[in-house]
């Protein structure tokens, strides 16, 4: 019984591969460019879309915006200098990929003239993006 199905798989394959050489070849140049320019278009969206979740640093997490980074400075390939600012103190931190160090705690907070980013939600952020208006 298993010597006859495969068999029926192997005489079926060779009836359906007969047919198919008679008939007209389904590629054609315009099958191929529209299969080209939908692939180039899915990965063209790929990188809009990253650049979208960087540009807008929508992987900061939750948080209830007690602490936010007021400004920041790389200082290297993998270190960076960060204001910190929690409650109504301001501090000064060292990052490196294996510590983070306190360098300063400021007595006076430090104006930056910018609008600062707290973290919210993501609907609130993605229709302020939307509408063109600053996320606050």
């Amino acid at each position: 019984m298993r010597y006859l199905g495969f068999f029926l798989l192997f005489v079926g394959g060779s009836a359906l591969a007969q047919g198919a050489a008679d008939a007209d070849p389904v590629v054609t140049s315009d099958y191929l460019l529209r299969l080209i320019l939908g692939l180039a278009f899915i990965v063209v969206l790929i990188f809009v879309l990253a650049r979208f979740v960087i540009r807008f640093n929508f992987n900061q997490g939750g948080g209830n915006g007690a602490l936010k980074i007021i400004a920041g400075l790389p200082t290297g390939a993998r270190d960076r200098i960060v204001l910190l600012q929690v409650g109504e103190e301001q501090i000064l931190l060292g990052l490196t990929p294996g510590r983070i160090e306190k360098l300063h705690a400021l007595s006076v907070p430090v104006e930056t003239g910018q609008e600062t980013v707290v973290p919210g939600n993501f609907a609130r952020k993605l229709k302020a993006a939307i509408d063109g208006n600053k996320v606050s």
